[in-house]
């Protein structure tokens, strides 16, 4: 697989996940309806702070693993796959709506503080990762931490880039929301369906 054509899979697959009706998401489009603009902006960046972490744990944590030798590589290859599978088929099957509730005034710290902690200690974004980076990385190219914290990065990028823009017309995409509760089942399958292609078509590939 070339490496444009990599980095094309991987922008297309990531705007999907993050676009998707999650908790990250939700959180921003509460705090815009709720506290304002200005707490919504400061959530995303909130947000985008704590996959930055997260970057930063997969590549330590991975780089390793992956330079070791084409066995290992398979080994997360298909771990990682059945995983995307896994996560595609719960976004099919998931029953979640979207939902608002009053939030208690706060300081932008506060908001700030929140976001990144929502995100920082939640185990599933670190095993998310942790399946899906790898998948977009070529150990034989050499270098695989950088290219796995360089991923990570441009994911916490365009999180931050798309959650800025829900955060700025949060007033508006939350009554939108509001008033077509079906929205989030056709996003979920969206998001479930592209999962489970991209899950089986790395299990396929083969490693350059």
């Amino acid at each position: 697989m070339s490496f444009e054509t990599n980095l094309i899979l991987f922008l297309a697959a990531s705007l999907v996940v993050i676009v998707a009706p999650g908790p990250d998401n939700i959180l921003v489009l509460t705090r815009g309806v709720t506290l304002g603009r200005g707490a919504a902006l400061v959530s995303a960046t909130g947000a985008s702070v704590g996959l930055v972490c997260h970057s930063l744990f997969a590549a330590v944590g991975l780089s390793a693993i992956l330079a070791q030798s084409a066995a290992a590589f398979a080994v997360v290859k298909y771990a990682g796959a059945a995983y995307l599978v896994y996560f595609g088929v719960r976004a099919l099957l998931s029953k979640e709506r979207l939902a608002f509730s009053d939030a208690p005034p706060m300081g932008f710290g506060s908001v700030f503080v929140q976001a990144v902690a929502s995100n920082v200690l939640n185990p599933k974004i670190a095993v998310f990762f942790l399946a899906y980076l790898p998948q977009f990385a070529d150990p034989a190219a050499g270098g695989v931490a950088p290219q796995l914290l360089a991923l990570g990065l441009l994911f916490a990028l365009l999180t931050w880039v798309i959650f800025s823009a829900i955060a700025l017309f949060s007033g508006i995409f939350g009554g939108w929301l509001r008033s077509r509760p079906k929205l989030a089942s056709g996003l979920g399958w969206l998001t479930g369906g592209i999962l489970v292609a991209l899950g089986l078509r790395l299990a396929l590939s083969e490693r350059r």
